[in-house]
């Protein structure tokens, strides 16, 4: 089966960002500016990886991409809440992200702030919204949806890894490969398991599936996450559209730092072999996910 990842990326991309602009609001009862700090972070590009793969997931199972739609929507708004809030100067104190000045540049930091605060609230909207495009079957596994996200983006989660990661910055936690391992496993991974799970499970996924998926989605995350450290070091920005060498300057503990350059990409391999080894109960329906595993390796912004 011939199969065009780069075909599919666009395609999948204009239809996420077909939504993004159908869902967020551009008038209503709220003060234009926090709408116009959202939409400045949201609408500014990027590849849409995540909500990609909740469509990608949710097709593997036998469901269609518009199924997926609102929580493809609202993964990406998590994401970018959670680049805004990263980009600020109590964090990773970033000015530019895609090319662009950051959030907290344009609007100030209180108003960045508070336009993370609302994409990420507004996420949840999207997706209680989602009961209305769904039949009963797939409503059932809503609340599992909804719970699985709140999980990964909060202090079992994506929190959590960004509390630990800024406390090894500051001396505060011993450098480990325990601590790397536990950073990237919820400051990454687990955002990337709920896009995943989430889509699955809009499709009516069984524990079967799902627990390959889950495997899947670990692998994944890892792979993403050194191949984003190995982006900062050989001078290409990545998907998250750092600045090179941001890393460094934040003293943050990375794979390359603990393992070495050449280690680190041997376990950027091995982990999306595992991701794509993973998924062979699904044969041919798997070929994006799977394509999406190896792109990892070949990324650039």
């Amino acid at each position: 089966m011939n199969f065009d990842l780069k075909t599919y990326l666009q395609e999948k991309q204009d239809l996420v960002n077909e939504n993004l602009e159908k869902y967020l609001p551009v008038e209503g009862d709220y003060p234009k500016e926090i709408v116009e700090a959202m939409r400045y972070s949201l609408i500014a590009g990027g590849k849409r990886l995540r909500p990609i793969l909740t469509i990608a997931a949710c097709e593997t199972i036998g469901g269609k991409a518009q199924d997926a739609m609102r929580v493809a929507c609202a993964m990406e708004c998590i994401h970018t809440y959670s680049l805004i809030h990263d980009d600020l100067p109590a964090m990773d104190d970033d000015g530019y992200r895609r090319g662009m000045p950051t959030c907290h540049k344009v609007y100030g930091e209180a108003m960045a702030i508070l336009a993370g605060d609302g994409l990420l609230t507004y996420a949840f909207e999207l997706l209680t919204d989602s009961y209305e495009d769904n039949d009963t079957n797939n409503n059932r596994n809503l609340i599992k949806i909804i719970r699985e996200i709140a999980m990964a983006a909060g202090i079992k989660g994506m929190i959590a890894g960004q509390v630990v990661d800024m406390l090894s910055e500051k001396g505060q936690r011993e450098k480990s490969t325990e601590l790397l391992d536990y950073i990237h496993k919820n400051k990454t991974a687990a955002l990337f398991k709920a896009s995943i799970k989430s889509g699955a499970l809009i499709a009516g996924a069984n524990d079967t599936e799902l627990a390959v998926l889950d495997s899947y989605a670990h692998h994944f995350g890892l792979a993403f996450q050194i191949t984003d450290d190995i982006l900062d070091i050989e001078g290409t920005t990545s998907e998250l559209g750092k600045p090179i060498g941001s890393d460094e300057k934040n003293q943050k503990l990375t794979y390359p730092l603990l393992y070495g350059l050449e280690r680190s990409k041997e376990m950027a391999i091995d982990n999306v072999n595992s991701a794509v080894n993973s998924l062979s109960i699904f044969g041919s329906k798997a070929i994006p996910l799977i394509s999406l595993a190896q792109y990892v390796l070949t990324r650039r912004k």
